[in-house]
């Protein structure tokens, strides 16, 4: 049987055109076992399949920033073999506790629904790059764009299960003083998590379902297009499927909003070392464009 160590070099000689060399591999296979058992402080389901898991490691919250994800073993059987990413929702500092928010898809995150308080979870992370708020921030090459920010004033918007990872940021913007507008949507009202909790940090909160049975009816990017007429947004933040990122990606080019998009994908190793996550994205170069891992080039890009 072929082990994960042999799958991360094996790649270095398969796939050459990402030039990963195996010296490289090799140090991010040393990564991938700087791993830790944590301890669950518990583990609910806050709706039907959507499940938070409170986890304790001062290690890992000293280092978390908002967009951040972990990378956890589900089970200590030999299946499911992969890792599943999970965003950071929040992080408390004073008792060295962070929140993951997950919903159970399959087999791993099955498994992980069944664990509780007291037990202990292999995780890796925290782990990807983060949203960026700094004042003064230069966004891109700025020769190219010309855009640099002093935030003041923030647009976050999230869709389903991509709403989980912005509460943090939220928190986060709150310490930074940036007034903060969230829009949030899901399905319907059953599908609704965590509202109380986005409501209590921000200025302003918008809501919506696809089939009109709480909120506004309708798509949560057609509140944030009639907002943008009555607000000066320095900056969006969004998560969610890909239509909406695309969606939102356009009403920020043409209202000339800097914007920021966690991309949902599936990974395999999180540490860039396999292609599991590998998409396309532009690149100051012949073609136009490049391979980027979510995993350790994003999840948040421009």
């Amino acid at each position: 049987m072929i082990t994960l160590k042999q799958v991360y070099f094996l790649r270095c000689d398969i796939h050459t055109n990402l030039r990963l060399e195996k010296k490289q591999a090799k140090k991010e296979y040393k990564l991938m076992k700087k791993t830790q058992q944590m301890l669950i402080i518990k583990n609910i389901e806050l709706n039907k399949g959507i499940f938070l898991l409170r986890l304790k490691s001062e290690s890992f919250v000293l280092q978390a920033k908002p967009g951040q994800f972990a990378n956890i073993k589900c089970t200590d059987e030999e299946t499911p073999l992969l890792r599943r990413p999970i965003s950071i929702c929040d992080v408390d500092y004073q008792n060295s506790q962070f929140d993951l928010v997950y919903q159970v898809k399959g087999k791993g995150t099955l498994a992980l629904s069944k664990k509780k308080a007291g037990e202990r979870v292999d995780v890796l992370g925290p782990l990807g790059n983060s949203f960026r708020f700094d004042n003064n921030i230069v966004y891109g090459n700025k020769e190219q764009t010309g855009k640099t920010a002093e935030i003041k004033r923030a647009a976050i918007i999230g869709g389903g299960i991509g709403t989980f990872p912005l509460l943090y940021l939220a928190k986060e913007l709150a310490k930074a003083n940036i007034d903060r507008d969230i829009f949030v949507g899901f399905r319907n009202k059953e599908s609704i998590v965590l509202e109380d909790e986005f409501k209590q940090s921000c200025n302003s909160f918008y809501i919506s379902t696809d089939d009109g049975s709480y909120g506004h009816n309708g798509f949560v990017t057609d509140m944030l297009l009639e907002q943008i007429q009555n607000n000066k947004y320095d900056v969006i933040y969004c998560c969610g499927p890909e239509p909406m990122l695309k969606r939102v990606a356009n009403i920020a080019k043409t209202n000339n909003i800097i914007c920021q998009l966690s991309i949902e994908q599936r990974m395999g190793c999180g540490i860039g070392a396999c292609l599991v996550c590998a998409c396309k994205t532009k690149a100051e170069n012949k073609e136009g464009w490049k391979h980027s891992h979510v995993c350790k080039d994003g999840p948040i890009f421009d």
